[in-house]
């Protein structure tokens, strides 16, 4: 493999013109480049990324902390991230932290031993304080999806109690009055949160939520399917169900048709996120937009400006809300 040292030989240049050209710097005459570059072609020179990081202070790659990689959500956020990196010409390193303290610290720390300066982290399971000492370990250390207020302004985040308020409002604004939720059985802050604004909304409406009204699952299809089957088994009275993501959402109404109870005609059905999913459910799922693409997106743009040696300045916050996508899955009573 071609060295710096053999390129400088063959274009008959000093070393350091050729770093010169590797980075784009100044003083290299115009053929001169040229030259340079057509040699570093002909024998295959290919630049190491971390070497031309630190000429250039800018991050050559960044990581992204997942909580899993087969959920069609965090394929958005990966998107989103994506279409920064692309334009910056910035490798992504991606890892998967589960939803386990062990693992999400793990993959931090596998992203540290790779040189990563620029991160995008999905932690749900890690405490406050191990955050935010990552955040002052790592220049460009930059959370989603959840607010820190000691680290604010490297947290690019969703208002989710206001998203669970919005839509037991927008069932209510429909006549619904017996509202029953299905919510992910994880110990985390969204489910909660959704859950707070769920029950304000409510309150505010002078709507009662029973505890028996609400059922706990994993956060995927099959969860909504057993949540919606418990729910059933006790013979609950609602008109309306209000689920914590649009999977369990698809799989509530998969078990209510099973059991010859039409959606919207009989039940009503709200989901959360608006993935691709929810466009191609049948009916068409009613649900709050989650801009985790446009969130993502931003995290990339501050995790490379900070690992840049530009940081983040005190007091700004990066909140975001969602907003309902009215289609076919709620109807008016």
């Amino acid at each position: 493999m071609a060295t710096i040292k053999d390129i400088a030989q063959a274009a008959g240049v000093s070393l350091a013109t050729v770093s010169r050209v590797i980075n784009d710097g100044p003083k290299v005459g115009k053929e001169t480049r040229k030259r340079v570059k057509r040699i570093m072609e002909e024998m295959g020179y290919r630049p190491n990324a971390n070497a031309r990081a630190l000429v250039t202070k800018r991050s050559a790659s960044l990581g992204v902390v997942l909580a899993e990689l087969h959920d069609p959500f965090f394929a958005m956020l990966a998107h989103g991230v994506e279409t920064v990196t692309r334009k910056n010409n910035v490798q992504i390193l991606l890892s998967a932290g589960s939803i386990e303290q062990d693992t999400e610290r793990r993959a931090i720390e596998i992203l540290l031993e790779h040189r990563v300066e620029a991160m995008v982290v999905h932690s749900k399971a890690l405490d406050d304080q191990t955050l935010i000492d990552f955040a002052k370990q790592i220049p460009g250390f930059v959370l989603i999806n959840r607010y820190i207020p000691e680290i604010a302004n490297r947290c690019v985040w969703l208002d989710n109690v206001t998203g669970g308020r919005l839509m037991a409002e927008y069932a209510i604004g429909q006549g619904h009055k017996s509202l029953a939720v299905i919510s992910s059985q994880y110990r985390i802050d969204d489910p909660n949160h959704r859950l707070q604004g769920i029950r304000e909304a409510m309150k505010a409406a002078g709507i009662d939520l029973p505890e028996s009204m609400i059922e706990y699952a994993s956060p995927d299809q099959e969860g909504g399917e057993l949540a919606m089957q418990n729910l059933l088994a006790t013979g609950a009275k609602f008109t309306s169900v209000l689920a914590y993501n649009d999977a369990m959402a698809s799989g509530a109404m998969t078990m209510l048709q099973d059991h010859g109870i039409s959606v919207p005609d009989d039940v009503s059905v709200v989901g959360y996120d608006d993935v691709l999913l929810a466009k191609y459910c049948r009916p068409k799922l009613t649900t709050l937009r989650y801009p985790i693409e446009m969130m993502a997106a931003k995290a990339a743009e501050l995790a490379l400006k900070y690992a840049s040696a530009i940081q983040p300045e005190e007091g700004l916050t990066f909140k975001y809300t969602p907003t309902i996508v009215k289609r076919d899955s709620l109807t008016r009573v």
